[in-house]
């Protein structure tokens, strides 16, 4: 390892499937060491993995960056959303957590959405209407499924936080994350006690919240990573809110994030209330707000299907008049948490590589049918759409997304936003700077800006209709068993 300008900094990033950490020199963004190690998630109805794993994982990410994670004077968690982790007096997981991409709690979100106000209270109160994804259905659900599990519950966190208290051995949490948990409220930045009641939840149970730029903690004595006694932990925060400080994220520039979820977002200086709950309105890491749309399906669901068909994922071919609606896990965007995957169109001339680009089209078609909402004032029409995470370097998806939007694209060269935009976080408690203009300091979203071509109305127009045409079969429940 070459010697560092600044001091070291760990950013890490607690994924749906792996635990990734870096090791950034806070005073260049250079990354000087890296781990990643693996986890697990249930399949069948629901969609669950044990805490325990993510800290075996962080445990194991981190061994692998060696002597420099000794080094680092400051840590930061950037974890998966959503997510219900339910400890007992010991801290041990009652239950393994309950994941974003489990919607067996679609019922306790409609019912949640009627018996609380409408779609709108939830809107202005808590920023975002409740989803099956949302925190607060998953623990309406463990109440009315599994009481005996909410009753040993003596405190619920979310992933970041779970891991975030292992280091530090304090309960906290920040607005990012707490923002989509749907009982924090937006307009206040307070845990809202009218939700909490309604749903048999003590805010003793709940985290601290704590501010942006405010040190978490230290690491503690008892612990087994390679961490310095007294290294400073930082807030933290969720996913995408920690990729927004990754990018450096100036208001009103779109974001298109492709993983195993897909999401469309930007920063605003405006608090969003969508009352028709497309776009959730999260807080970010900093102070601002960050409009966001998901999808549960995207380079998952994508590289299904063309295992499905024996295909490369790259294997994609032009020219057909096929639909594909690529729902494998229920949707979130558009709100069909019962749904399945729809094929229309099929011929015998379609062909394998044809099928493969409808799910491809299907997947971004749900993106930035959202996009515009996500959007405001702020926003510049001519500026490129940043394309991030694992599927943004792929040449099929990149395609897809330029000819389906008709903007400028532009690829980050830097990988591992979450991570970096972690990283800023803690380089931040050390220099007193603003998380994201760390990493414009660091210059994380240079890259290549592909040109804008002429947007496909046809295909988007043909995949709008089947979508309504399908819209009783999607709204129908399926038989997973």
């Amino acid at each position: 390892m070459s010697a560092a300008e600044g001091p070291l900094v760990v950013g890490v990033d607690s994924s749906t499937q792996s635990t990734k950490a870096l090791v950034v020199d806070a005073a260049t963004g250079r990354v000087v060491a890296s781990g990643q190690a693996p986890h697990t998630v249930s399949s069948g109805a629901g969609r669950e993995s044990d805490p325990r794993q993510w800290w075996q994982a962080l445990c194991e990410a981190l061994h692998q960056c060696g002597d420099a994670a000794h080094e680092a004077a400051a840590v930061s968690v950037g974890g998966q959303q959503h997510g219900l982790v339910t400890l007992d007096e010991r801290g041990e997981p009652v239950r393994p957590a309950l994941l974003w991409n489990d919607v067996r709690s679609a019922p306790q979100a409609r019912r949640l959405t009627e018996e609380l106000g409408g779609a709108k209270f939830w809107a202005e109160r808590a920023g975002s209407v409740p989803a099956a994804s949302f925190t607060v259905t998953k623990w309406a659900w463990l109440a009315e499924h599994e009481p005996e599990a909410a009753r040993a519950t003596k405190a619920v966190r979310l992933p970041h936080d779970y891991l975030t208290e292992r280091l530090t051995g304090q309960g906290t949490t920040d607005r990012g994350d707490a923002s989509g948990t749907g009982w924090w409220a937006s307009g206040t930045e307070a845990y809202d006690e009218e939700i909490l009641t309604h749903v048999g939840l003590d805010p003793a149970l709940l985290p601290r919240v704590v501010r942006p730029g405010e040190v978490a903690g230290t690491v503690r004595d008892s612990h087994d990573l390679p961490f310095s006694k007294g290294t400073l932990v930082a807030p933290g925060t969720g996913d995408n809110a920690a990729a927004a400080l990754g990018l450096g994220l100036l208001p009103g520039v779109p974001v298109m994030s492709l993983g195993t979820s897909g999401t469309v977002y930007a920063v605003s200086r405006r608090r969003p209330a969508d009352p028709t709950g497309t776009v959730a309105g999260f807080a970010d890491a900093r102070g601002d707000w960050l409009p966001l749309a998901c999808t549960l399906n995207c380079t998952l669901a994508v590289d299904r299907v063309a295992t499905l068909l024996g295909l490369d994922r790259e294997a994609v071919e032009p020219g057909a008049a096929v639909t594909l609606l690529p729902y494998l896990d229920g949707e979130r965007t558009p709100n069909l948490p019962n749904a399945s995957g729809v094929l229309h169109g099929l011929r015998h001339d379609t062909t394998a590589g044809q099928l493969l680009q409808a799910a491809y089209d299907g997947a971004v078609h749900s993106l930035l049918g959202a996009l515009d909402l996500v959007l405001d004032q702020d926003s510049d029409p001519a500026a490129p759409l940043l394309l991030i995470g694992g599927g943004a370097r792929g040449a099929a998806w990149q395609q897809t997304v330029r000819r389906l939007s008709g903007r400028p694209v532009q690829v980050p060269e830097a990988r591992e936003l979450v991570a970096l935009g972690a990283a800023a976080q803690a380089a931040g408690l050390l220099t007193g700077e603003d998380a994201a203009a760390v990493a414009r300091r660091w210059n994380t979203a240079a890259g290549p800006v592909l040109d804008a071509v002429e947007r496909d109305e046809e295909t988007l127009t043909r995949i709008a209709g089947v979508l309504s045409d399908a819209a009783g079969l999607l709204q129908r429940p399926t038989d997973t068993h």
